[in-house]
């Protein structure tokens, strides 16, 4: 079993960064490939980013492509998410996820563990 826990969210002004975090326990996630999902009010969750376990393919969606960098500490279980230009319609709950393939892909239902999530909020 997997536990994933976020940090990292939080209120900023549009054009600022923030950098979040996910820390996995209960067991070493080599091998997982992980990715970062999104929901806002009202929304479906949305692809956000997503990493191949051994960390050298990464894949984006359109909407945060050149903004948003995903990496990861594989000795510290740790996954980021750098969000820079951050826009109002960032805005969401962001959710870390891990599958138990090396890569998940841009689908949620590929991803078989969840953290429970941490806002971020952008201000116009």
């Amino acid at each position: 079993q997997v536990q994933l826990v976020e940090s990292g969210g939080g209120l900023v002004q549009a054009g600022g960064s923030l950098r979040l975090s996910c820390a996995a326990s209960g067991r070493t996630f080599s091998g997982y490939g992980m990715g970062w999902f999104r929901q806002a009010p009202g929304k479906e969750r949305e692809f956000v980013a997503a990493i191949r376990w051994s960390g050298d393919t990464t894949y984006y969606a359109d909407s945060v492509k050149g903004r948003f960098t995903i990496s990861r500490d594989s000795a510290k279980n740790t996954v980021y998410l750098q969000m820079n230009s951050l826009k109002p319609e960032d805005t969401a709950v962001y959710y870390c996820a891990a599958a138990r393939t090396p890569y998940g892909g841009t689908r949620s239902y590929s991803y078989n563990y969840w953290g429970q999530g941490t806002q971020v909020t952008v201000s116009s």
